[in-house]
């Protein structure tokens, strides 16, 4: 991800339908509005609006009403599909509201009760009949990038919407640590055994709530099979010959571009 610039004194809102956000257009560049644009027909209760502050940038999140079209100079478009022309800022804070109103649109009752829960701060809902009170639910994730020489696994799941390779993947179970997690989950796709397994990085993934958590590892012995059905294709590819990488802002592409950025530091430093 590009690095972020502080919005300062920019108030923003996030305006979507769930699966698409409200752009303005100008110069070819993207950017969340600046107020309510004129002749929208969108109006909006207080208890359905998420207001909050990010990187400096104040945003307030609220779904479109049924039926809604964009203004003149405006366009709807998927958060990832909008990421290469947006301020870095803005997309981590209509990042933040999507979750929010996913997690508003998914969490109306109470799940000790039954009864409707009603917003009681910022970020929580509170259950009048009972007291108990819930906070937006993140989703941990891992995914892991397995070195073998001076080659990398990358796989193609069934679920990739394009035919791009990327990194074995897949969410934490209860009982087990992240390392466990990273062990199983690559046994379970590709039956392979790792080790020397490492904390890389972490990435917000609002597609709609998770939270990925990156690790490397080295391989260890293993023949590659696809044991559970999740992955399609996949191999241990060198820098030399690479399949379609997936694009930013996907923490798998930053781990990949690191990868290969230290790969060809390592070639650069031996003897010739």
């Amino acid at each position: 991800m590009d690095p972020i610039t502080d919005c300062s004194a920019k108030t923003r809102l996030l305006i979507t339908n769930g699966t698409e956000i409200l752009l303005r257009v100008q110069a070819g560049t993207l950017s969340l509005p600046s107020g309510v644009p004129a002749d929208s027909g969108i109006t909006v209760s207080e208890s359905e609006q998420f207001t909050f502050s990010t990187h400096g940038c104040t945003c307030t999140a609220y779904d479109t009403p049924t039926g809604f079209t964009p203004p003149p100079g405006h366009v709807m478009k998927g958060l990832r599909e909008a990421y290469p022309s947006m301020d870095t800022a803005e997309y981590i804070a209509a990042s933040k509201g999507s979750e929010l109103l996913h997690w508003n649109r998914t969490s109306r009752f109470c799940s000790k009760c039954g009864s409707p829960l009603r917003r009681h701060s910022e970020i929580s809902k509170l259950c009048d009949a009972c007291g108990h009170e819930y906070f937006p639910q993140l989703t941990p994730a891992i995914i892991v990038l397995v070195r073998k020489g001076r080659e990398a696994l990358l796989v193609h799941a069934k679920t990739f919407s394009r035919p791009f390779f990327g990194l074995v993947a897949g969410f934490v179970e209860t009982g087990e640590s992240l390392e466990q997690c990273v062990a199983r989950e690559v046994m379970e796709e590709t039956s392979l055994e790792i080790k020397n397994i490492k904390y890389h990085s972490s990435q917000s993934w609002p597609f709609p709530a998770t939270l990925m958590l990156g690790f490397t590892a080295d391989y260890a012995g293993g023949e590659l099979r696809f044991a559970d059905g999740e992955l399609s294709n996949g191999g241990f590819f060198s820098p030399d010959d690479l399949p379609p990488l997936p694009s930013p802002p996907s923490i798998a592409r930053r781990m990949i571009d690191d990868w290969l950025s230290e790969t060809d530091n390592l070639a650069r430093s031996q003897p010739s």
